[in-house]
């Protein structure tokens, strides 16, 4: 039971009763997409992004994969839809919203065949995008239909965002309602983003293949406890201004210098983004940066395929990743998966760096 307090004659509410609103608000997107065949063949994973849209006070836009968004859609049209803050690195925004794709014929109207929708709202990041790797085949599904007309053909995006329930009181004294100060949004990753790549009042190097990084020692110390005790324990970096670090991407480090000091991952194409959670899971485990760990995790988990299963089986089994590894068991065990999986290279790695974790899969899969 909560505390009862008894009310004030001036400023309290009578006796009321209040509504819950959820409400939402829905708007179409029409993409004409001229010039098709020119599209085609500007890579697996290559997008083109329309003009943007406003839904609901924010900004989207569509991703259009001509040769499909992974190569287990390559022979696909892809289609993505993409939250467009005003901060391309403001990851704490989040969106939800669902949304619809239409292949339209030349009247305008959409093909029922080709109507792909969500049933549940996602949510949109800076960072994240939803859509629908395999929209619509290319050959004999679309290339052969009348929608494709003069190398020209249509997509209906309907997106419908669902905003924050309000609740609304029905009986009230009067009070009024009107907003005298507006509190702008925390702009302290951004911030602090600038300081860094700034090299403001900065007291330590590190040289990463040759290239050089400033950093401040205790935001990386609050940050990371393997800092923390590189920079202030008793190992020999408490005295040194410069720390040579070995076995890792300038790239990496780059962005895992980002991470530390924003909280969020760069931005960057799909392809790019893929790669980049492989390398910084790796450095994620190796300083001890938990958030960021299960970031990547998280993204590999979403995009596993046959030709990558093995090795990031691999890569879960060695730096602890337990949602990985049930999502790569999970991938294989679907049917036909594990007889492609076996004839790729990272499955004859997997059985020669990980054989326990072959015994494992086994003894799932075995009747």
């Amino acid at each position: 039971m909560g505390n009862k307090s008894s009310s004030s004659a001036s400023g309290d509410w009578d006796d009321s009763a209040s509504t819950i609103v959820a409400d939402a608000v829905t708007k179409e997107h029409d993409l004409r997409i001229k010039g098709y065949s020119v599209t085609k063949g500007i890579g697996v994973g290559k997008s083109i992004i329309s003009s943007s849209f406003r839904v609901a006070g924010h900004t989207w836009g569509i991703r259009y994969y001509p040769d499909g968004e992974n190569t287990d859609c390559a022979d696909w049209i892809s289609l993505f839809l993409k939250l467009i803050p005003p901060d391309p690195t403001d990851d704490e925004t989040v969106v939800r919203a669902k949304f619809k794709f239409s292949l339209l014929d030349q009247d305008g109207n959409p093909v029922i065949a080709h109507v792909k929708c969500t049933e549940n709202a996602k949510s949109f990041s800076a960072s994240s995008s939803w859509g629908f790797p395999k929209f619509i085949k290319r050959n004999g599904d679309f290339e052969g239909s009348n929608c494709l007309k003069d190398d020209s053909f249509r997509i209906r995006c309907e997106v419908t965002v669902l905003t924050e329930g309000i609740a609304k009181r029905s009986r009230e004294k009067s009070m009024t309602n009107k907003k005298f100060v507006t509190v702008p949004p925390s702009k302290l990753n951004k911030e602090l983003r600038g300081i860094l790549w700034a090299g403001a009042v900065t007291d330590v190097t590190f040289d990463v293949g040759g290239e050089m990084f400033t950093a401040h020692r205790n935001v990386l110390a609050a940050r990371s406890p393997v800092f923390k005790a590189e920079l202030f324990g008793s190992m020999m970096e408490k005295t040194s201004s410069r720390v040579q670090i070995d076995d890792m991407e300038t790239n990496v480090f780059r962005a895992m210098l980002h991470f530390i000091y924003t909280d969020s991952i760069p931005i960057m194409d799909m392809e790019d983004r893929i790669t980049m959670a492989q390398h910084l899971l790796v450095a994620a485990d190796r300083y001890d940066l938990k958030r960021l760990k299960l970031i990547c995790e998280d993204k590999l988990c979403n995009h596993i395929n046959n030709r990558n299963v093995a090795e990031t089986l691999v890569l879960a089994e060695q730096h602890g990743c337990k949602g990985l590894k049930k999502a790569g068991f999970a991938f294989l065990m679907s049917h036909g998966n594990l007889k492609a999986a076996m004839a790729t290279e990272g499955y004859d790695h997997l059985k020669h760096s990980c054989p326990a974790l072959l015994d494992e899969l086994i003894s799932k899969i075995a009747p």
